[in-house]
């Protein structure tokens, strides 16, 4: 990972597009880490990035965790079963 300062990475804005194909690069001001560059080399990568820092998407998956622990889930048998009367409707 390379950590550079926004003042350079504002000069030379292409070359760290393409050094983040490598890997992350960490943009600083004053010293501090404020943003990072991450290569997208697919559609799938940015939907993955996009719901991972979506407040309410992780919500939900917090809330649907909680459920399992609580009441242990259901077997893929039942899952099946549960979809498959779904689509029957």
């Amino acid at each position: 990972m390379k950590i550079a300062p926004l003042a350079e990475v504002k000069d030379r804005f292409s070359a760290y597009i393409e050094e983040s194909r490598e890997s992350p690069v960490v943009v600083t001001r004053n010293g501090r880490p404020v943003a990072m560059l991450i290569a997208i080399e697919e559609e799938d990568d940015l939907d993955s990035l996009l719901l991972v820092h979506n407040p309410r998407f992780v919500q939900l998956l917090d809330d649907a965790r909680q459920r399992v622990r609580i009441t242990g889930g259901v077997s893929l048998e039942e899952f099946r079963r549960r979809l498959d009367a779904a689509a029957g409707e």
